[in-house]
């Protein structure tokens, strides 16, 4: 169903993959339009539970093509440094795909919670407060991993 990766000598294992997935701060998640078009959008995340969390607005495009299809791919990109001189980057990345849902209750807050340790973790007390208030003004999106790869030029 999924495509193997071509270069196979520059493929990561899972450990490399998960410590790219937990240190990196932003990737682009892609989704599909009911128009037929592919959307691109960055987005910070968290990584918890073998699956991709973020949190959004309760309305928006990268929501209405989730309805519309939750097949999506969310890509991300660590570790990069151009080598002028030879022509190429070192880079590792991350690709993968899977189905997008909406999560409630425990698993929403936890999702929040990781959010707010890897991004705000200094402001522990305040950052639950703002959970608390932004209660339905919030939604938390989940990605459940269908597949996932890795790719790393050294």
């Amino acid at each position: 169903m999924f495509r193997e990766l071509r270069r196979q000598d520059r493929k990561m294992d899972n450990n490399e993959i998960i410590e790219v997935l937990k240190k990196c701060q932003y990737g682009v998640l892609s989704t599909v339009g009911i128009d037929g078009y592919a959307y691109g959008v960055p987005l910070g995340y968290v990584y918890l539970n073998n699956s991709i969390y973020f949190h959004c607005a309760t309305v928006g495009h990268k929501l209405d093509n989730i309805r519309n299809n939750d097949k999506v791919s969310f890509c991300i990109v660590g570790e990069v440094d151009p080598v002028p001189e030879k022509f190429t980057t070192k880079y590792k990345s991350v690709i993968l795909f899977g189905k997008a849902s909406e999560v409630n209750d425990d698993e929403k807050y936890s999702a929040l919670i990781a959010i707010l340790e890897k991004y705000a973790g200094q402001y522990m007390d305040k950052g639950k407060e703002y959970i608390k208030n932004a209660g339905e003004k919030v939604k938390v999106i989940k990605i459940s991993i269908d597949y996932i790869e890795g790719k790393t030029n050294r």
